[in-house]
């Protein structure tokens, strides 16, 4: 009897199109900004024939979300962001100081290894793989086991169209023997140069282990204070808006609501307006016995679920009409599933005194999972604003606006990413939203203004980048150097 050892192809393959990938890159390297940009154009292009498609797909093989809400992200993927990569320079000379002499190159990292994760596995690996080919990278992806289909079809859409348009072969690739020993080969190889995980966060340790610099887009925890001053009726409908969709599985999307004492009253009756159930004791307990099973990990069945889906689960009704699940809390804690990421149409609710206890809170909250995504706080008070921006530990703060649509940057001038980084809580080298500059390093360019003559002769001639005030500081630092060596 043949017994195929699928950890030994996976590593094999793995070898393979590393290697491949990585002589790819040397010629991609030399490719003109514009022949990128043509490559991105027709790979977008192409793929967004097939957006509709790739979203119920990938709806039906993992269970998570709606697929409408995910065909919403794809298109977004496929239109939004190449408009917004028009004109952006990655490669090349990417800026010139003529006046100071100075100039920018930007240079590729060389190959990348991306995760993407099965709540949005079409739309990320549309994002990874365009950000990735705009900035001169090669780029392999080790499909998630829960959603391999639907990414496996999307990049073999993308490889045909990209390849047809001169991007050299192997340059954008994927492990189709797909096992945990097959992608850490692929993070460990020598000719890896970067890696890039979106929501695997069972992966980041590995990442690290294998030395080369990662981008983590991880889990979020993220609250959104309502403040005194705020539009109540507008922050709610934000919030829901948010929270219900693709389910609530998008990472930045609201996990909490905390709400200044003073409109709380009308902040709940808003809400309820708006579709929120707010979960009596026992109710919120038997849902919140269902997040987590007795080995402390989250169950994957509870994610991107609906409203009414997760309470007949937890063996209680809600009105058909219901669009969120609600309960309120007083403190977080460890041991307390609603201080914790839910990624599913559910929030906590916490009632504080006044913006600086909300704050405290809040800080509370995005401490609890150590992950500091993302923050959102409803008001019109901009000192208060600037202090929440100031003082928490985040990679974004949005402000009046949905944290679903705001952190990818749909309704906000944010950078539109899928992966937004988690660098602020020491999770990946970057908390920004990840674009090609993420995936380049600069190299700097400085023509000589000044001699070493005139530093310490004193005298200059006067020509182009020269600044007489810089001279003069470094004659003086210069000279009191000297005199103190005396």
């Amino acid at each position: 009897m043949n017994i195929i050892d699928n950890d030994l192809l996976s590593i094999q393959e793995s070898r393979i199109i590393v290697e491949n990938a990585s002589t790819a890159q040397k010629l991609l390297a030399a490719f003109p900004q514009e022949k990128l940009d043509e490559i991105v154009e027709r790979i977008a292009e192409e793929i967004g024939k097939h957006a509709r498609e790739l979203a119920v797909m990938s709806q039906e093989e993992t269970d998570y979300g709606r697929w409408q809400d995910k065909y919403i992200k794809n298109r977004f993927a496929c239109e939004y962001l190449p408009s917004k990569l028009r004109g952006m320079r990655c490669v090349g000379i990417i800026d010139e100081d003529k006046q100071n002499k100075t100039m920018d190159i930007g240079v590729p990292m060389g190959v990348i290894i991306a995760l993407c994760p099965a709540t949005s596995p079409v739309s990320t690996t549309i994002y990874k793989a365009l950000i990735a080919i705009k900035s001169g990278n090669a780029i392999i992806f080790s499909p998630h086991p829960r959603a391999k289909s639907a990414i496996s079809k999307a990049l073999d859409i993308m490889i045909r169209a990209a390849e047809g348009y001169g991007l050299p072969e192997g340059a954008l690739a994927y492990l189709h023997t797909v096992t945990p020993s097959g992608t850490l080969e692929l993070m460990k190889h020598k000719a890896t140069s970067l890696i890039m995980i979106t929501g695997v966060p069972g992966m980041l340790k590995p990442a690290y282990k294998s030395g080369k610099p990662v981008i983590y887009g991880g889990t979020g925890n993220g609250p959104a204070f309502i403040e005194r001053t705020a539009d109540i009726r507008q922050s709610v409908k934000d919030i829901i808006a948010s929270k219900t969709f693709d389910n609530g599985i998008v990472s930045a999307a609201e996990q909490s609501i905390v709400v200044d004492s003073p409109v709380a009253a009308e902040v709940k009756q808003e809400l309820i307006k708006n579709g929120a159930y707010f979960m009596a004791d026992e109710e919120a307990q038997s849902l919140g016995a269902l997040f987590y099973g007795s080995d402390g990990r989250a169950d994957s069945e509870m994610v991107g679920k609906s409203a009414q889906e997760l309470a007949r689960r937890a063996g209680f009704s809600v009105p058909a009409c219901t669009t969120v699940l609600i309960s309120e809390q007083k403190y977080v804690s460890e041991m307390n599933p609603y201080s914790k990421e839910k990624l599913c149409p559910v929030l906590a609710f916490y009632i504080e005194d006044d913006w600086m206890h909300a704050c405290e809170k809040c800080i509370e909250l995005l401490l609890s999972e150590k992950h500091g995504h993302s923050l959102v706080i409803h008001s019109r008070n901009e000192e208060v604003i600037r202090q929440f921006a100031l003082k928490k530990p985040v990679g974004r703060v949005l402000v009046n606006t949905p944290a679903s649509y705001g952190s990818l940057g749909a309704t906000t001038n944010l950078f539109p990413a899928l992966t937004l980084g988690s660098g602020s809580a020491g999770e990946g080298m970057t908390s920004d939203n990840v674009s090609p500059r993420n995936l380049i390093y600069i190299r700097k360019v400085g023509y000589g203004v000044r001699s070493i003559d005139e530093i310490i002769g004193g005298g200059a001639e006067k020509k182009q980048g020269y600044n007489p005030e810089d001279l003069r500081m470094l004659q003086s630092i210069l000279k009191k150097a000297i005199e103190e060596m005396k």
